[in-house]
Order: C-alpha cells, then structure tokens, then sequence
C-alpha cells in the first residue's frame, strides 16, 4: 500500500498551526496537507471562521474534517502532546529544517502570521527550526513555509 494513502495518524506527518489568522492561508495549508496526507491541527483561537468565503474560496472541495483537528487553545495542545516531539518553524532560531531529523509522528508547529508564537510557547517546543532565506527578508508566506518544510519531512520519512 502506499504510505502516502494510509488512514494511521499516527504514521501521518502533523502540521501545527498556532492561532492562524489569514483564512487564505489556512485553507492553501488546508489543501496542502489534504493532497500530501499530512494531519492538519489548529490551535485555537483563530482570527476568522471556518465559513469565511475568502476561506472557502481557496479550500474548494479539499476541507476533509477527519484530516483536522481543533484544540481550544495552546494548553490542550501541549497536554495531548506531551509525549510526542513538537518542531517549531520560526525565523528566530539557529538550527535549519534542513540540518534536522525528522521522525514520523513529529508535529511541526507554526506560528501566527502576524506575531509567531509568544515567547512561552517557544520555550515549551522540543525542537526550533529556520528555513534559511537570503538577505534581510522577514519571512516568507505561512504556506508556503509549510509547504517547504512538510516536502522535507515527508522526504525523510
């Protein structure tokens, strides 16, 4: 069978997303993880709702529920995960995405699109990831640094 067309979650890479805030995003991130078979999970609160047509606009026909998984705020998130490793993608760290071993039931974690994740949260993840980018740049699009980073995990799994 294909690894990629399993139903074990377990075995599924886990994107993480920290209170997200631009539903356009959201819904490529959706897409995303929906053609590449990766759990997608939202830490709550999020800066619109599910039935935002800009939301609706990108995610089409690829909204599968069973794929998500909503938690009421970063808390539960963390108590649910306490045995499992969670990889923070964040501009504020040293080691690179690419320089790391990603393991099968890791969940990567990222932050809101116009503030990351408060400093308490950074302190709490296993692991601190960077895409290295050129220059000066601040940061690049939410989804596309997940989907940059769900490639290379998929890759080494």
């Amino acid at each position: 069978m294909d690894t990629m067309t399993h139903n074990h979650t377990n075995l599924r890479p886990k994107i993480a997303l920290y209170e997200p805030d631009i539903p356009q995003n959201t819904a490529s991130i959706v897409r995303t993880c929906s053609c590449l078979g990766a759990q997608l999970e939202i830490i709550e609160p999020c800066g619109f709702l599910l039935s935002d047509k800009r939301f609706k606009r990108v995610v089409m026909d690829y909204m599968d529920i069973n794929n998500i998984s909503f938690y009421k705020n970063y808390k539960e998130f963390f108590e649910i995960k306490k045995k499992e490793r969670v990889i923070l993608i964040t501009t504020k760290a040293d080691k690179t995405y690419t320089s790391f071993s990603f393991r099968k039931n890791d969940t990567v974690l990222f932050g809101r699109e116009s503030s990351g994740v408060p400093q308490h949260v950074h302190e709490i993840v296993n692991e601190r990831l960077k895409i290295p980018m050129v220059g000066n740049k601040r940061s690049l699009n939410l989804a596309t640094s997940v989907g940059i980073v769900l490639a290379e995990q998929l890759r080494q799994n």
